[in-house]
């Protein structure tokens, strides 16, 4: 019922930055809260971020606070996140996902749809 597709990845050197956005569509209406996701080759999916509908309850992994900021354009269907100060150790495929209940959580096994995935690469 719901299609996530993300947008924004590429190349860039450590210190850079690189803006990710998810685009949601479908034939519900329900406000999803929205995450983000990463997985490195040969390592598990790791959370990233994530964000309720209303933007009242924000959840950060320790390892991207202060550098990445999550936000969503209700009107718009999109959430983003916003990647400064880039690491190598942030090289990844990052996925955005999508859960019914209004709650943001690090599981990834709560989130119930899923996008394809883009390829963030920094190099040192």
């Amino acid at each position: 019922q719901v299609q996530l597709v993300e947008s924004g990845g590429g190349l860039v050197q450590a210190g850079g930055s690189l803006r990710l956005s998810c685009a949601a569509s479908g034939r519900t209406f329900t406000h999803y809260t929205m995450g983000w996701f990463r997985q490195a080759p040969g390592k598990e999916r790791d959370f990233v971020a994530a964000i309720t509908w209303r933007g009242d309850n924000i959840a950060y992994a320790d390892s991207v606070k202060g550098r990445f900021t999550i936000a969503r354009d209700n009107a718009m269907n999109t959430v983003s996140l916003q990647m400064n100060s880039l690491k190598p150790e942030d090289t990844a495929v990052y996925y955005c996902a999508a859960r019914v209940l209004p709650t943001p959580t690090s599981r990834d096994g709560s989130y119930e749809y899923w996008g394809q995935g883009t390829q963030v690469t920094v190099s040192s």
